[in-house]
């Protein structure tokens, strides 16, 4: 099927163009995720198995007879591994497991947002049914006729399945590029966990966004009322006391914030 562009208006009022990921670009994302997996359980059994050798060979071990407890820990883990790699990645990896990382396809909510923690939960749970007969039959059945290539997991969990958009390349840097290279900034001048991340919206992104890229407009006063005002309000979600902080520090910090939104908000065909 072809792949189609999709609309979204956010509850912001924010108009959102994404291109859905075909059956095709998904199957192969979760054949390499299969395959990662496949090649993580032969791993494991491997170590099963020379555990279990050397645990044989010793006197005190093969009188008690403690083989089942390898072999318990081993299901376990590959329980654990095998149920919880697509729902830990989408997750904590902004809706990419590492097949779909290297197919540039990602899992969002319907309404353009991030995935949460429910949404990922429960697309992920209902793996087991979109799994059904056998090698993800149902799912990709769902896929290839669903208007928006749905499993069952995307319908009632409300995800899409996308392309990653970049930003194109440019010819010359652009006022805010430059300004940030000759600040020397980075997105790993500021180290913000995934949770913490999630606390930030598409309001939070627009007030970021429209700041910096206005930035070189603003007088001297200005800049120093709007750093104020601006860092008042997003430096405490990430843990930083604006007060005793210069203007230099507080704009170096609102533009590494900015860096490290973009990733997640800026959408650009």
């Amino acid at each position: 099927m072809n792949q189609e562009q999709l609309d979204i208006k956010t509850p912001e009022f924010v108009s959102l163009q994404f291109q859905l990921a075909g059956l095709g670009s998904r199957a192969a994302a979760f054949i390499i995720d299969r395959l990662i997996l496949l090649a993580v359980n032969i791993l494991i059994l491997l170590v099963f198995f020379f555990v279990t050798e050397g645990m044989s060979s010793l006197p005190f071990f093969a009188e008690l007879n403690l083989n089942f407890l390898p072999l318990a820990i081993t299901i376990i883990a590959i329980f654990i591994i095998n149920g919880g790699y697509f729902f830990a990645f989408e997750f904590f990896s902004g809706g990419r497991t590492i097949g779909k990382r290297a197919l540039g396809i990602r899992v969002i909510q319907e309404n353009g947002h991030s995935l949460t923690l429910l949404s990922s939960f429960i697309r992920n749970l209902l793996r087991m049914i979109d799994a059904l007969p056998v090698s993800y039959f149902l799912g990709f059945v769902m896929m290839f006729f669903h208007s928006k290539h749905k499993r069952i997991g995307d319908i009632v969990a409300g995800t899409i399945v996308v392309h990653e958009r970049k930003a194109k390349r440019k010819k010359k840097p652009s006022a805010l590029e430059k300004e940030i290279n000759n600040r020397g900034l980075s997105k790993n001048n500021l180290n913000i966990d995934e949770w913490t991340l999630k606390t930030f919206g598409l309001k939070d992104w627009e007030l970021v966004s429209t700041y910096v890229n206005r930035f070189t407009l603003f007088t001297k006063a200005e800049r120093t009322q709007l750093t104020k005002q601006i860092a008042d309000i997003l430096l405490p979600k990430i843990g930083i006391d604006v007060e005793g902080k210069n203007d230099d520090e507080l704009e170096n910090t609102l533009f590494v914030l900015y860096l490290i939104l973009k990733d997640e908000w800026e959408f650009e065909m």
